[in-house]
């Protein structure tokens, strides 16, 4: 089957050949982990699973790797841990700031798997490859592309030519209206951080040595993270790397820009989802329409209701989630579940294969889906929705638990109270376990200031699965 994919980096529509038809690799941007994932968050998580899913089914299950990363150094974790601590938390800032590294990336997990996403074949955290990422800075001043200032690393931008082929904008143009960050040890206003340094308290390591000098200790900048970590997953050039248009500039660029400086070739094919909209306006806290996935999740939404609007709209163009939509992909899902009944499922009908193929273009899919439902093809219908990762999990309707029986109530808080001292004890392991059952179990698990704890039964509750205190 021949797979045609946009690529951002050529501007067409291509044929997709992968470097090598056994080994076909995709490395995807992650979350940086110090909240929950919002809606917007997710709908790359979608797009990327979906082609996931094509390459798996085209190539073969153990032919694809899948990577996406999470970014758990980070500047913005470190606030939201100064402001723990000073709410009251306990623990040193590191401590904290491990804590809600870990404490997110566990709720990113349950829900991007309640829309039916499938785990990627590795989930590296930046922390766990800084000696990679000193290696590359090392490699990029010895071939004059880095330098050293006031305990940084920086990218010279003018020494590579290509900067901007990606986004298509000249380097001036990016001055004038890009995020550029003015600092007095810049030697040019677009030259970005590789490594920065870290005070006393915060997450730091051995910096590299540029010009015989160690620029001691400090932290990765964000774009050397994800070219460390694609190159020891996937190799020096690999054939997809994907992400939001909101990625495309600055992160993608530099990211190019530094591997090509270390000579190697890196993606081939660069995909770009657009944003998502919010009744028609740009999702944001000033105009009260910013909500998480996990918000939905607890109104009772089902993730694959979720997923279907997703898939209702072409991943290059703006996505609008509505109360309608939402409505209509409800009642949808609703009749094809009393259609399927208990039917066994099908091969996937070739017509959706063809859709996706087609540069993933999942309203396509979706229409066909509506075709095999009026056909009466429940076993086309059944094997093609699970191909999207549609009608092979939770119903679309969806019972939210409001209240908790007493025997649940104090098994939770006993469980509370356990996680509490092992965090006081420092048996942070023992904590993270505890969280862990009662996430296993149904029960959102959320860290206040000042030490507070709440919970919060989700539609998987389950008070047997409750771990023993």
């Amino acid at each position: 089957m021949q797979i045609k994919l946009t690529n951002t980096l050529t501007r067409t529509k291509e044929v997709f050949q992968p470097i090598d038809e056994t080994n076909v690799r995709m490395y995807v941007c992650g979350p940086t982990v110090y909240d929950r994932a919002h809606l917007g968050n997710a709908r790359p998580v979608v797009v990327f699973d979906t082609l996931y899913r094509l390459l798996r089914h085209t190539y073969g299950v153990e032919q694809v790797t899948y990577v996406r990363n999470f970014t758990d150094v980070d500047d913005r974790i470190n606030e939201t841990a100064r402001t723990r601590r000073e709410n009251g938390a306990k623990g040193s800032l590191e401590d904290l700031i491990y804590s809600r590294a870990t404490e997110t990336i566990d709720w990113y997990h349950s829900d991007m798997g309640a829309l039916g996403n499938l785990l990627p074949d590795h989930e590296p955290r930046a922390t766990e490859y800084i000696s990679e990422m000193v290696g590359m800075i090392e490699d990029l001043a010895n071939k004059g592309f880095a330098y050293g200032a006031e305990g940084h690393a920086l990218f010279r931008v003018d020494r590579y030519a290509e900067y901007g082929q990606l986004s298509g904008r000249s380097v001036e143009d990016m001055i004038a209206g890009a995020r550029v960050e003015v600092a007095p040890y810049k030697e040019n206003p677009m030259d970005f951080v590789l490594w920065k340094p870290s005070t006393d308290e915060e997450p730091g390591w051995g910096g590299p040595t540029i010009d015989g000098v160690s620029l001691g200790r400090g932290r990765p900048g964000w774009h050397i993270e994800c070219s460390a970590m694609s190159k020891s997953l996937l190799g020096d050039t690999f054939d997809i790397h994907g992400g939001g248009l909101d990625l495309q500039f600055p992160h993608h660029e530099n990211e190019i820009a530094q591997s090509c400086a270390c000579g190697d070739p890196f993606a081939r094919v660069w995909m770009h989802n657009e944003m998502l909209q919010v009744e028609g306006k740009k999702m944001s806290k000033s105009l009260g329409n910013f909500f998480t996935v996990r918000d939905l999740l607890d109104q009772g939404i089902a993730g694959e209701v979720i997923r279907f609007v997703f898939l209702s709209t072409h991943y290059s163009k703006p996505m609008d989630w509505t109360e309608k939509k939402r409505q209509e992909a409800t009642n949808t899902l609703k009749k094809w579940r009393a259609q399927i009944g208990e039917a066994a499922a099908g091969d996937v009908d070739p017509k959706v294969l063809a859709a996706i193929a087609d540069d993933l273009n999942t309203a396509g899919a979706i229409t066909r889906l509506h075709e095999l439902s009026k056909a009466g093809d429940i076993a086309g219908l059944a094997g093609s929705a699970a191909f999207l990762g549609l009608l092979s999990g939770e119903a679309t309707t969806v019972e939210v638990p409001t209240e908790m029986s007493d025997d649940a109530k104090s098994r939770i808080d006993a469980l509370i109270d356990a996680r509490k001292d092992a965090k006081a004890n420092k048996d942070f392991a023992r904590a993270d376990a505890i969280r862990d059952g009662l996430i296993a179990a149904g029960v959102d698990v959320l860290d206040k200031p000042g030490g507070v704890v709440e919970v919060a039964l989700t539609p998987d509750f389950d008070v047997q699965k409750l771990p023993k205190a």
